[in-house]
C-alpha cells in the first residue's frame, strides 16, 4: 500500500534525509500514549517498516514522499538519541497463511466483505467498486485490513494479530459489527456525509 507523506517538521526532515542517504526504511507506528508533538509519545510495540520510493524536494526544505509498507516489526528497545525516535526492532512475519483454519475463515470473510461494501455504498451514497476477491487467505486478509473503515485502534489490533487465521477472525468480527451499524444507518435514513465518518466514526477514502 502506497503512503504519501508531506514532511515539514525539522526532525522528520532529518530522519527522511538519513533514510535516503543510507538507504534505510523508517517505521510507521501508532501512538499508544502521549502526544505526537514533542518526545513524550510512546508508540505501540508493533509497526510497519516503510521504504521510500519517491521524493519531491521543495525549495524551503520540505519534502513530499511516497513510501510503501514492506513488513511488520516488533519494537525491542526505543532510543532518544536523535530529534526523532529510533528503535531496535525484530521482524514480525505473518504466519499460518495456508492452514485449514485460514482457508475456512477466508470462506467466511469473503461474503462478509461483499455485503459490507454494498452497505457502505448505500450508507455513503457513493458507488464503491470491489474487484474479484483473492482466493489466497493471506492476500484476502491484507485486502480486508486495508479496506475496513474502522478506528486506528482496531487497525492496530489487526496489525498485531499473530497469523492469518487470527487476522481473518478479527476481520470477520469487525465486518459483522460494521455491517450491523451500516444497516441501522440505512434503515433510519442517516447518511454518511462526504465520507467523513464510517459507521464507527472512521471512514477514509482509500
Amino acid at each position: 500500500m502506497a503512503l504519501p507523506l508531506h514532511i515539514f517538521e525539522m526532525r522528520y526532515r532529518e530522519m527522511i534525509n538519513r533514510c535516503i542517504e543510507e538507504h534505510l526504511p523508517f517505521g510507521v507506528t501508532l501512538i499508544a500514549h502521549g502526544e505526537e508533538v514533542g518526545m513524550t509519545a510512546d508508540p505501540y510495540r508493533v509497526g510497519t517498516a516503510a521504504r521510500i520510493v519517491r521524493v519531491e524536494r521543495l525549495e524551503d526544505g520540505r519534502m513530499n514522499i511516497v513510501a510503501v509498507g514492506t513488513q511488520r516489526f516488533r519494537i525491542l528497545h526505543l532510543y532518544h538519541e536523535h530529534s526523532y525516535l529510533t528503535a531496535e526492532v525484530s521482524p514480525f512475519p505473518v504466519i499460518n497463511g495456508a492452514t485449514r483454519r485460514a482457508v475456512e475463515l477466508s470462506q467466511r470473510v469473503r461474503p462478509q466483505v461483499l455485503e459490507y461494501v454494498t452497505l457502505l455504498s448505500k450508507a455513503a451514497n457513493v458507488n464503491l467498486m470491489l474487484d474479484r476477491l483473492p482466493e489466497d487467505p493471506l492476500t484476502l486478509a491484507f485486502l480486508v485490513a486495508i479496506s475496513l473503515q474502522v478506528s486506528p485502534q482496531d487497525k492496530q489490533k489487526l496489525l498485531e494479530a499473530v497469523g492469518v487465521p487470527e487476522i481473518l477472525a478479527l476481520e470477520s468480527y469487525l465486518l459483522a459489527r460494521e455491517s450491523k451499524l451500516l444497516e441501522f444507518m440505512i434503515h433510519t435514513g442517516k447518511e454518511i456525509q462526504a465520507l467523513n465518518g464510517g459507521p464507527s466514526g472512521y471512514l477514509f477514502p482509500n
